[in-house]
Parts: C-alpha cells; sequence; structure tokens
C-alpha cells in the first residue's frame, strides 16, 4: 500500500466537500432566491432550483455507468477524476459572476457543477480499492469522510464570516462576501485535489487487488453495449447475477442511504416549518460537521476491530433514533442535540457502506459497479422526499413525515442481514463459480496477501 497515494484520496474529500456544505447545502439556495432569481417570485424559484438539481443527478446518472465502463477498460480512473473535478471547479467559480435575474445562467453552472462533482465521485470511490488492501480499506474510507468533515466545516465556517462580517475582509457588502465565497470554493477544491492529481497522473499505481499496474489492467475495448446509457445499465444489471451478496447489500443500501439522504435534505425544511430560526439552522450544520470529524475516525477504527457490517448496523440503529426523537423535537436545543447525533454516525455509515461495496465488487470492475450503485442510488433517492413531503401532506404535520422516514431504515437493516458478506467477498475474487457453473481459469490473489 502507497501511503502517499492513499493520503493524497483521503485529502480529495477534504477538498471537495466544501462545495457539498457552501455551495450545496448553504450559500447557493439564498444566492439564487435572493440574487439569480429575484426578478421571480419565491416558490418559482424554488420550484426553479429543485428543477435544476433533478436534471443535474438526471445527467449525472445517465453518464455515469458509461464512464465507469470505460475508466476500467482504459485504466485511466485518475483522468477522469480530474477532469470532472476541474468542470466543478470552473462551474462553481462561475457562480462569483452571477448577476440579479440571471436565473437561468445560474441554473446552467448549478447542472456543469453537479455533474462535475459528482461524476468526479464515482472514479474516486472506484480507486479506493485498487490504493488499499481488504481490510484496510473501513478505516481508510472513513477517514476521507472524515477530513471531508473538517475541509467543508472550516471554509464554511470562513465563508459565514465573507458574507455577514464582509468589512473584516474588506468587501463592500454582502453580496460581494458571497461572490468571494463561491471563488474560494473552487479554489479550495483545486488546491487540494493536486496530491491526488499529481498520483493518480503517474504511469504505475501497485493496485491492492494484486499489485498489478491500474493504468493497464485492460487493454479490451468498449463493447457498444458500454456506449449507450441504458443498454450499458442493463449490461452490467445483467452481470450482477453472478454477485448475488453485492445485488442483496446494493437493495439494501437503496433503502437506507434514501434514509441518509433524506434527512440531509429536509432537515432545514423540517426546521423552519416547526419555528427554528436559520442561525440555528446554520449553526447546526456547523456542528454536525465537527462532531463528524473524529466519530467518523472512530467508527473506522472500531469497523476494523468489530467489522464494517456490524458498525454500520449500529449507525443505523442510531439513525432510528434521530428519526423517532425527531418526531417529538419542539427547540432549537433539540435541533442542536440530534446535529451532534447526526455528526455521530453519517460519515461513519456512508464510509462504511462505500467500503463494503468494495469488497464485494470485482476489483478490475470497480468503476463500472460504482457508476451503477451512484446510479441507482440518485434514481432511488428521489423515493424518500417524495414519501416525506406525501405523509406530511396527507396528515397535515411534517412530524409524520419525518417519522415515515422510519420505513427505510428498518427495511434497509432488515434486507442487510440477508447478505453473506463472506460470500460476497469470495464471489468479488472469483472463488464462487459464475452464472454458468465452472470456475475461471485463475483467480484474483487475495489482497490480504499482497505485500
Amino acid at each position: 500500500m502507497n501511503k502517499r497515494s492513499v493520503r493524497a484520496w483521503i485529502m480529495y474529500d477534504f477538498a471537495n466537500s466544501a462545495y457539498a456544505t457552501t455551495v450545496l447545502a448553504a450559500v447557493l439556495p439564498i444566492f439564487y432566491s435572493q440574487v439569480a432569481a429575484s426578478t421571480l417570485d419565491s416558490q418559482t424559484a424554488s420550484s426553479y432550483l429543485g428543477y435544476t438539481h433533478s436534471i443535474g443527478m438526471l445527467f449525472v446518472a445517465l453518464l455515469a455507468p458509461i464512464l465507469g465502463a470505460a475508466a476500467d477498460r482504459s485504466g485511466k480512473k485518475g483522468n477522469f477524476l480530474r477532469t470532472f473535478s476541474l468542470l466543478g471547479m470552473v462551474a462553481t467559480l462561475g457562480f462569483s459572476f452571477i448577476g440579479e435575474g440571471d436565473w437561468l445562467a445560474a441554473s446552467t453552472l448549478l447542472v456543469l457543477s453537479t455533474i462535475g462533482f459528482a461524476g468526479a465521485n464515482t472514479f474516486y470511490d472506484a480507486l479506493l480499492p485498487d490504493l488499499v488492501p481488504s481490510g484496510k480499506r473501513e478505516y481508510v474510507s472513513s477517514q476521507g469522510y472524515a477530513y471531508g468533515y473538517i475541509g467543508g466545516g472550516v471554509l464554511l465556517a470562513v465563508n459565514l464570516l465573507m458574507i455577514q462580517k464582509p468589512e473584516w475582509f474588506g468587501l463592500s457588502d454582502t453580496l460581494a462576501g458571497t461572490r468571494l465565497a463561491f471563488a474560494s470554493v473552487a479554489v479550495w477544491w483545486l488546491v487540494f485535489s493536486i496530491p491526488l492529481f499529481r498520483a493518480s497522473s503517474k504511469p504505475r499505481i501497485q493496485t491492492a487487488a494484486g499489485g498489478r499496474n491500474s493504468t493497464n489492467t485492460r487493454s479490451d475495448k468498449a463493447s457498444p453495449a458500454d456506449r449507450s446509457g441504458f443498454s450499458g445499465l442493463i449490461k452490467t444489471f445483467k452481470e450482477l447475477a453472478r454477485y448475488p451478496q453485492l445485488l442483496k447489500f446494493m437493495v439494501a443500501f437503496w433503502f437506507f442511504n434514501d434514509g441518509i439522504n433524506t434527512i440531509i435534505l429536509m432537515a432545514t425544511i423540517y426546521g423552519t416549518s416547526i419555528g427554528i430560526g436559520s442561525n440555528d439552522l446554520i449553526l447546526a450544520l456547523l456542528i454536525t460537521q465537527f462532531v463528524g470529524f473524529p466519530c467518523t475516525l472512530l467508527l473506522g477504527k472500531m469497523a476494523e476491530r468489530f467489522g464494517a457490517k456490524r458498525m454500520l448496523y449500529y449507525s443505523l440503529a442510531c439513525y432510528v433514533l434521530i428519526v423517532g426523537l425527531g418526531y417529538f423535537m419542539t427547540s432549537a436545543l433539540h435541533f442542536y442535540l440530534l446535529a451532534g447525533m447526526v455528526g455521530l454516525v453519517q460519515g461513519g455509515s456512508q464510509s462504511l457502506a462505500r467500503s463494503l461495496f468494495s469488497e464485494l465488487m470485482p476489483a478490475k470492475r470497480t468503476g463500472e459497479f460504482f457508476g451503477f450503485v451512484n446510479v441507482t442510488g440518485k434514481f432511488s433517492s428521489i423515493f424518500g422526499p417524495f414519501v416525506f413531503g406525501l405523509v406530511g401532506q396527507i396528515t397535515g404535520s411534517t412530524r409524520w413525515g419525518i417519522l415515515s422516514l422510519l420505513a427505510f431504515f428498518v427495511i434497509g437493516m432488515a434486507l442487510m442481514a440477508w447478505s453473506d458478506m463472506e460470500k460476497g467477498r469470495k464471489d468479488a475474487l472469483g472463488e464462487a463459480p459464475p452464472a454458468n457453473g465452472t470456475f475461471p481459469q485463475s483467480t484474483v490473489p487475495r489482497p490480504e496477501t499482497i505485500s
């Protein structure tokens, strides 16, 4: 395992999390409504922003499996990572030049930055098994999420000062501070991505799967199926029949990850609906970031000792408690406490799921399968917010909407219990017979045996 390359991989999460916190969660929604879409009424502006997010994720969903398969065959995951990251950075910088009423330009930039951010993450995830041997991925994956909390949280705190105290930075007003915040995200993302850009551009990277040259593990040309979005998805789905444990875990992931994402997306709306102020909501977001750093690392370490699947169970059980307590929440103090609880498990649960996926995927096809996971995860993620809104509308209370998310976690945990991780690892390593009942001529050596 090349420690320098692993550190570079971890640092990329530190870099791009600034986009997730400042742009997606905190600053852009307000900027879009008050500046870019200032010529529209507030309801229309909110709808346009929602449509823009949907369009961006649709593009990501359609592109991910094609690009993932292409990266596996060309062995150039690093090149794809750099291309999509730079797209996201340039689009983020573009927000600094948006003026009043430029909602169409802002929406276009959001679509492009979404494609860049999410597309790059597909290849970032796929690099994990290339760099880290089995048994170490849980902790390394958790380190990525943990440093992401720090990177996103630190820059968000600075950005909020730019906006609320622009005179401290020699700026004329809040709008100037907001524009500088967007530019700072682009620069931050670029600077802290450089180590991984350099590491992934080297002609030879020792992979965890077998010590082979990761830039030349596949030389065959892409088939026509790989060049078509829908046929590529169908092809990958058919291949999942050879990896039944991966498929079982994937279905479980669709449920519990939808619950996690819905909490992330709807927490602010829910807090607002029960009378919690915007300053308290933003401060709670910062609390989640900084609690998440040490707790994500701790959960990764505990996973090395007790097993990733067991610790993922514990983190999902904590989410069940969060949802239950959220139903009874009445004050800002309660929201702070729940934000801290989310910080305890949010990064850890996501990093452990990523690590478990990497164990269940064949080493030479991680880009293709992670692309498929990202695609199907994006499509499945529409159901959580939809159920939240529908239940809230029917009952007339968002409290019942938040309580409805219990179903996603309970179903996800039940389905995860059905999957056999050890058998899945053997399937991924070629130790189990494929669909035709015969063993391959050779198998990939166990990552644990690679020094």
